[in-house]
Order: structure tokens, then sequence, then C-alpha cells
């Protein structure tokens, strides 16, 4: 088996020097430089010291098959084609060749985050001070090489000439990695202090112990092959930056079609505010991976059509998207998930936080990109929604995706087509027990019961109002509880049944206040007699969230909640368009006192 990768140890001079000629680069996917002055002073000091600062990663790039748009280094010029492009150590790299190799000042910022240009310096005599910490013989100074105090009035260190830094025993840092400037600079400050014995013994030892052991310090360094696939390089720079920015695959994707001049990113946003202004918000969960997934799927769909390969949308499937195929249908993608959009809105979905799987946007949007105005056929649309509201209540989209993705819009297309119904209907299953677990909008098959309830045509209590977009919007309809919390602690119900879906339900925020704590009876009595709407239309309206009036008007807690919990199963039933099974079961009678028949 051919070895993908290379390690040893290499010279920092070595790789400064490529840095600077442009022979090593970075690709466009890494991060801007953020180090700040004291964490580069840190980072001079462990060199300086010959203390380890880590190993770097490179990749192969010259005739690589990988192509990534690269560029220079801070403070590098060269734009030339880079034979090597760094994976790890950017941060290192660049803090190194900038405060020890560039000929331009240094611009970094200090711990308050203000911008400053420098200088980096060695003072001599501290270096070879037993007393002194390495750290604090780096000194920094302004770009006009003069450090000043008291408002600027006073003058603490001038290095503004190389008389003045031969007169202060400073040492630029920027030539400790070129030799032919460290012998003129030496030459010159010989001369300066007319070769003083003293002066010249401190010179030598500051050379042998610090710059010398600089000049030889090396790093060890793994260098990936340039026959790596590229889902190598994205796992590769996921794992060296556990620490940091992780490296996404839109990030990689964007790399590589900047290197044919597309820009990824500014075609993504342009996409992203078109889908957020025509779904009203609603797609504003959709990341920029999620749409290149998606875009994959559509794609490998059409080839699996045409005779080609086996549909997936794993990440090497991604990381493999051509510029060509993004471009053929990245406007048949977007329109698929406005109609997406349009789709859950249908079905009482109306923003983000209520949408149950944002991941099942992604085949969603993808039936609708390859059905196109076949999705507004009656019988079509409501096979989308069984398959929907059965992954959904199935609870099927709550872990690795992928596989569904491409099982579930192949299957859907089969079953649309005459063929048997795709995999997410044939497995759902909904255990009639899992409505005493649902306790919070973290569920998916909680939002699901309370978008099938608004769909079912549930009321405002007090406005009767239908809950449509605009009135969600303009009445703050959020879940609240039917008998408040308040009075089931007050009669020791059980948490696990208050406080379940089943005694749930969308109330405008209005009508919540309304309730307060209170039991049924009482806000029931208050609503009416405050006017605001007579006793049969309040029946009427809380009968619409599939409420016995009756057992809720008596106070009537386990009654109430019996009923209530068959009616919630009967509608998630009719949405799956599946039976409930296992109404009578042991577990059932065991947590709700009796079948649920």
């Amino acid at each position: 088996m051919i070895s993908t990768f290379k390690s040893n140890d290499e010279n920092v001079s070595d790789i400064l020097a490529k840095i600077d000629s442009g022979e090593i680069q970075l690709p466009d996917f890494q991060r801007g430089w953020v180090w700040s002055d004291d964490r580069i002073r840190s980072l001079i000091a462990s060199i300086s010291n010959s203390y380890p600062v880590g190993a770097l990663m490179f990749l192969e790039y010259g005739e690589s098959s990988i192509r990534f748009k690269y560029r220079p280094f801070e403070n590098s010029d060269n734009g030339e084609k880079p034979r090597i492009l760094v994976l790890d150590g950017q941060q290192r790299l660049t803090s190194i060749y900038s405060a020890m190799y560039s000929k331009k000042p240094v611009s970094t910022k200090t711990e308050k985050n203000k911008e400053i240009t420098v200088w980096y310096y060695l003072d001599i005599n501290k270096c070879l001070s037993s007393n002194t910490d390495r750290i604090d013989a780096i000194i920094s100074v302004p770009e006009d090489r003069i450090i000043k105090e008291n408002f600027g009035r006073d003058i603490v260190l001038d290095l503004s000439t190389q008389e003045k830094e031969f007169e202060n025993h400073m040492f630029p840092l920027n030539i400790a990695f070129v030799p032919y400037a460290q012998g003129e600079w030496r030459n010159k400050y010989q001369k300066f202090h007319n070769y003083n014995p003293s002066v010249m013994d401190h010179l030598i030892r500051f050379e042998s112990e610090i710059i010398h052991p600089m000049g030889n310090y090396k790093v060890p360094v793994i260098t990936l092959s340039n026959r790596v696939p590229k889902e190598a390089v994205c796992q590769v720079f996921e794992n060296v930056n556990t620490g940091g920015v992780s490296l996404t695959v839109f990030e990689l994707i964007t790399a590589t079609f900047a290197a044919d001049n597309f820009e990824l990113r500014k075609d993504w946003d342009k996409r992203f505010e078109t889908m957020i202004d025509k779904s009203k918000d609603l797609l504003s969960e959709v990341s920029s991976t999620d749409f290149l997934t998606a875009v994959t799927l559509l794609s490998r769909y059409y080839v699996k059509l045409s005779g080609g390969e086996a549909v997936s949308c794993k990440k090497k499937d991604v990381l493999n998207l051509s510029l060509q195929e993004y471009t053929k249908y990245a406007d048949e993608l977007t329109s698929g998930f406005i109609e997406a959009s349009k789709f859950l809105r249908e079905e009482r979905i109306f923003s983000p936080r209520d949408l149950p799987y944002s991941t099942q946007l992604i085949p969603l949007s993808v039936l609708f990109a390859i059905l196109k105005n076949r999705s507004c056929d009656g019988i079509i649309r409501d096979k989308i929604a069984q398959w929907y509201w059965c992954g959904v209540f199935g609870e099927m989209y709550g872990g690795a995706n992928e596989s569904r993705y491409v099982t579930d819009v192949t299957g859907m297309m089969n079953w649309i087509h005459g063929n048997e119904e795709p995999d997410t209907i044939a497995r759902a299953y909904f255990q009639p027990t899992r409505l005493l677990t649902l306790q919070s909008r973290l569920s998916a098959a909680y939002k699901g019961i309370m978008a099938l309830l608004l769909k079912n045509g549930a009321l405002d209590f007090i406005s009767g109002k239908a809950m449509d977009f605009t009135n969600f919007l303009e009445e703050s309809v959020d879940i609240h509880h039917i008998f408040p919390k308040h009075y089931c602690e007050s009669e020791s119900i059980q948490r696990k049944k208050w406080n379940s879906i089943i005694n749930k339900t969308p109330l405008s925020s209005r009508t919540n206040r309304v309730i307060g704590g209170k039991a049924p009876s009482k806000y029931c009595s208050q609503i009416e007699r405050s006017d605001y709407v007579d006793h049969e239309k309040l029946n009427q309206n809380i009968r619409t969230h599939l409420i016995d009036v009756e057992y809720l008007r008596s106070d009537d807690f386990e009654h109430y909640f019996i009923e209530r919990a068959k009616a919630l199963l009967n509608l998630i039933s009719t949405a799956m368009n599946k039976p409930i099974s296992n109404l009578d079961g042991e577990d059932v009678i065991k947590e709700f006192g009796q079948a649920l028949q």
C-alpha cells in the first residue's frame, strides 16, 4: 500500500524561506491570522529557548488533483503557484514569518484587541541575564520604532536608526533566520562599539546561546501526498483543529470553486437571502452545507436516472461535487427549498423554532425540485404529506441522515411512479406512551403535534381566530398548558401528565394571560363574565383543540386527559395514514390507567 503522507523534522529557516518565495502558501479556506502581540512574543520565547511549538501539517499541491484557491502568507507578496499548502500551523508560521523574517512591520493587536503595528527585537543583555524571563527580553516597538510614555511626551526607547539599535543592544528579530543580514548587522555592531571586549563577549554568548540554536531550530512536519482524496483533507483538518475553527465542507468547496474564479460564498449568500425572503424566515436554519448536500443529492439522482452510479450524498460525494453540477442544479434546488417552505406553511409550520427536523428539509426540497409543478397535484401532495409526517412521528431524522435522504428521495419517487411506499412510511411507528414523554419543544414529535392541531382548525379560545400565518405572528401564538401548571401542582397531579403534550395547546399570549394559574372552570367563567366570548362560542373554540369541554369545565383532569390523549393519537394516525397500534398494551394501561382505544 502506497503511503499517503511522510513525516520528518525540517528547519524553520528553510520553511520561512519557502514562505517568502511563495513555494509554501495557504489554502483559501484557512481563516485569517488572529494572534495578539503577547501570543507572538510567547511563541518567539519558546523558539529562542529551543522549546517545542508543535507539529505542522502540509499538503503537496503542485500536480495534485485537489484544486484549491491559494493565497500567500501575511506580509508575503509572492503570488507564484505554491508547491506546498499549510493545513495546520498557519497561525504559528504567520507569526514566525511576520516577526522573524519579513521586512515589513507586523500588524497585530493587544490583549484588549487594540490594533497595533510593531517590530520585534531581542534585548541582548536581558537574554543573557539569568534573572530575566525570556519573554521579557522580547520587545515589540511601534512602527516608527520609538516607544513613548506620558501621552507621547517622553521617549522611553528609540530604535529608529540602526545606530540606536546598536546603542541599546537591541537585535532586530526579522534577521534571525537570515545569515547574511546577521553578518552585516554583527560587523556594524562591533564597529559601533569600537570592538569593546566586554561587548564582544556578550555578542558571542548571545549568538552561541540564542541566535545559532534558533537558526538550527527544527519542527516536526507531516506532509500529505497529493494523492489523498479531498475528504481526507477535510477530516485531517478537523482532527488537527479540535481547539480552533473547524473546516466545513462548504469552505472546502468554496476554495475548490474559487480555483475556477467562482465565488461560492457570494452565490450562496444571495440564494440564502432569497430563500429567507420567500419563506418568511422559515428557511433560516438551512446551512450552506445543507444546500450543497441537497445539490449533490439532486445531481446524483439525475445521474442515476441516466444509468449512472448509485445515488449518494455522503461527505465524500459532496466534496466531489463539480462546479458544472452546482451551476446546473443550484437554481432548481433553490426553487425546491422555497416550494418546501410553502408546503410546510400549509402544514401549519410557520417558524424555524417550530420546525420538527431541519434536516428533513433536504430530501423534502429535493423532491420538490424533481417534481416541479407535479408537486401541486393532489395525490402527489398527499403522498408527500404522509411521508413527511411519518418522518416526524416515526422520529426518523434524529441521527446520521445521509443514507435516509437517499432512501427517501428514491423511495418517494418510486412510490409516486406506482411502486411500493418508501422505507420511512413502511417503518414509521408511534408508541402511545410517547405522548407522556413529549414535555418540551426540543422534540420533533412535540412540534409536529402542535402543527397538526393548527392544521386541524384550532381557534383561539377568546378571539376565535384561526391560527394562520398572520395571526400566528400577530397574536404571539405559543404552546401553553390547558390545565395550568399552578393549578395542577396545587392538586398534586403528576408532572409527567400535566406537563406533557396532552395538556398543552397553541394559544395567543392574551388568552394565556387571562387563563393565568386558575382552574379551567374558573378561567372559563371569567372569560364569559368579561364578555370576551359567550358560553356556546367558547365551547366551540375549545373543542377545536380536541378538548372535551364537559370534563374541562368540571375540572375533571383524569377523564379530560384520557380523552385528549385518544384525540391526539387519532390526529397522528390520520397524518401518518397509519393506525396506531398497542393502544391496549400493558405499558399503555400502566401509564394511563386504561386502554386508549
